[in-house]
């Protein structure tokens, strides 16, 4: 029992006894006055899911269920397959997050996406920022739509889930190949949590795209993911290899170099999110 004990020492008895748990297990503990949003964050902190807590006897009982930190594609190997229809990362709905959903609208509100025409989307997967685009788009008819993805089965995926739109072109691409493809410039450019992810030279490949396929009066948005998902729950805070905490260092100088870079070929930047932080671009040339 520990309703009568101050964050401090709830933190503390947390992170002694979470730790013993087995994967599904549920740790219960009784505590008086809820705080919903802090309950969530120690709950994530500590590697568990927040389950709906239950009134026993008048009394409120807060539940954790410890997560299964193995269930992770992160940990899987690099592939083809790793981001598949039928990987642990395919089973993912990164729009169906508010935390990713509300900043991604902000997003398209911002570059206008009702005055672009062609938009283009590196590492499109099974097409969720295209079915945002569909529903939020107010003329989604004029859009000319192109997805490349490096995945034969994501590809698939999407092709089947658009295939009755006739604006959007699916290819199963490398994207250090962009180059073979007769691609064309374009008025907006997305991509999240791609450029960061290839085989490649992050600053070369994203200077590279800027410079060949965004039109001077384009837009750009870069979602650089701040979390990890374990075990199907979007855990807070980006964790590099060799790191068993997050550690943000390596995403914020990414942010920072994009940034000040589209800032030199006079585009207005803004920065904005929390599990997912979107970089959005807009070009302020008078010529």
């Amino acid at each position: 029992m520990i309703e009568d004990k101050s964050l401090f020492e709830i933190i503390n008895i947390l992170e002694d006894k979470i730790p013993n748990l087995d994967a599904g297990e549920i740790f219960e503990f009784e505590l008086e006055n809820l705080d919903y949003k802090a309950l969530v964050d120690l709950a994530q902190i500590n590697y568990c899911k927040f389950i709906s807590p239950k009134i026993l006897d008048d009394k409120t009982m807060v539940r954790f269920q410890k997560l299964n930190t193995d269930v992770s594609f992160h940990k899987e190997n690099d592939d083809k397959e790793k981001y598949g229809t039928n990987s642990l990362f395919g089973q993912i709905n990164k729009t169906s997050q508010p935390a990713f959903l509300h900043y991604y609208l902000q997003a398209l509100k911002n570059v206008d996406i009702n005055k672009r025409i062609r938009v283009l989307n590196l590492g499109v997967n099974s097409g969720d920022e295209f079915e945002v685009i569909k529903q939020y788009s107010k003329s989604f008819e004029n859009l000319e739509l192109t997805g490349l993805d490096y995945c034969p089965s994501a590809i698939k995926t999407a092709k089947e889930k658009f295939k009755d739109d006739k604006n959007i072109s699916l290819l199963e691409a490398d994207i250090n190949n962009l180059d073979s493809f007769n691609l064309g410039t374009f008025d907006l450019i997305i991509s999240i949590g791609t450029l960061q992810s290839v085989n490649s030279n992050f600053k070369l490949l994203f200077q590279d795209i800027v410079q060949k396929y965004l039109k001077k009066d384009g837009a750009m948005i870069l979602g650089f993911p701040n979390c990890r998902w374990i075990d199907g729950e979007m855990i807070y805070g980006a964790q590099p290899k060799n790191y068993n905490f997050p550690e943000m260092t390596v995403l914020y100088n990414d942010a920072q170099f994009c940034k000040k870079y589209l800032q030199q070929k006079k585009f207005r930047v803004t920065l904005t999110g929390k599990e997912y932080i979107f970089l959005t671009a807009t070009s302020i040339r008078k010529d």
